[in-house]
């Protein structure tokens, strides 16, 4: 009599470590993500400068201002500490790469196969997405928005601006967009883990497309053109989104869904 066949082991089985172990790689990893912010900020402050950095990221506000208007600091550290801000908030974004490495090496041996597929192609898309967004409003939305806002200011006033104001500003727009722009991670992933399917997506299209307007008018400065700007981009998302669902579930399945999937296939070709 034939030994029955044996079920297909645990892939992750004999992998485990103590706990200590793990602080321990943790503390080594956060380590790792701060040295990477800290070299990048050590470089930053060498070449281009914290001063440099901030008249850098003033400029889309300086070129719609009247000839002759600057920017103001109203509170004594002001100088010193916004662009010092400026200057680690750079960094970190510029070490976000190895940051999200660390990450992601800490998680992975505890991940399955068909997990691994899912979350690298998420973390990377996700962090794409976010600087896709910052450059969007930094480079399209500020010039559009500040020259909006120029055209109604009177002449009896001299436009300037303070700096803590203006990063304040910046912060929350950056924010605002950036997570925008992860629309199509948010849909991929209530899709993937099975909150919604592909089909009640399409239905809420209409729904979302209202629920955009109303964020954009919540979180942007009150003129259309900020609204507009982050509106559409979400819409456009959205429906990228749902195409990438459809990839995403198709090639993250478990073994054992997709075998099933097979299987139903074949019985359905067979009937």
């Amino acid at each position: 009599m034939s030994n029955p066949k044996p079920e297909s082991e645990d892939e992750l089985a004999g992998t485990e470590q103590p706990f200590v172990t793990h602080l321990m790689e943790l503390r080594d990893r956060l380590i790792k993500a701060l040295l990477a912010v800290g070299v990048v900020a050590g470089v930053l402050a060498f070449y281009p400068g914290p001063g440099e950095l901030y008249d850098l990221l003033a400029q889309p506000l300086i070129a719609n201002l009247p000839a002759g208007a600057t920017m103001i600091a109203t509170s004594v550290i002001s100088p010193f500490m916004v662009p010092l801000k400026i200057l680690l908030m750079a960094a970190f974004l510029i070490a976000l790469p190895v940051v999200l490495y660390q990450v992601w090496a800490f998680v992975a041996p505890g991940l399955y196969m068909h997990e691994k597929k899912l979350v690298l192609p998420l973390v990377v898309s996700s962090t794409v997405l976010f600087f896709s967004g910052v450059a969007f409003c930094y480079f399209f939305v500020f010039g559009k928005v500040f020259a909006f806002i120029q055209q109604f200011a009177p002449k009896s006033i001299t436009a300037a601006p303070d700096i803590e104001a203006y990063l304040s500003f910046v912060m929350t727009m950056f924010l605002a967009f950036g997570l925008s722009f992860e629309v199509p991670i948010a849909v991929v992933v209530l899709a993937r883990i099975g909150v919604v399917t592909i089909a009640q997506l399409k239905q809420f299209r209409g729904y979302f497309i209202v629920l955009a307007f109303v964020i954009a008018a919540v979180v942007t400065p009150p003129d259309v053109v900020s609204q507009l700007a982050l509106a559409i981009p979400m819409c456009l998302l959205y429906e990228v989104g749902i195409w990438a669902a459809q990839l995403f579930i198709r090639h993250t399945k478990k073994p054992e869904d997709a075998e099933e999937g097979e299987k139903a296939a074949d019985v359905v070709k067979q009937d």
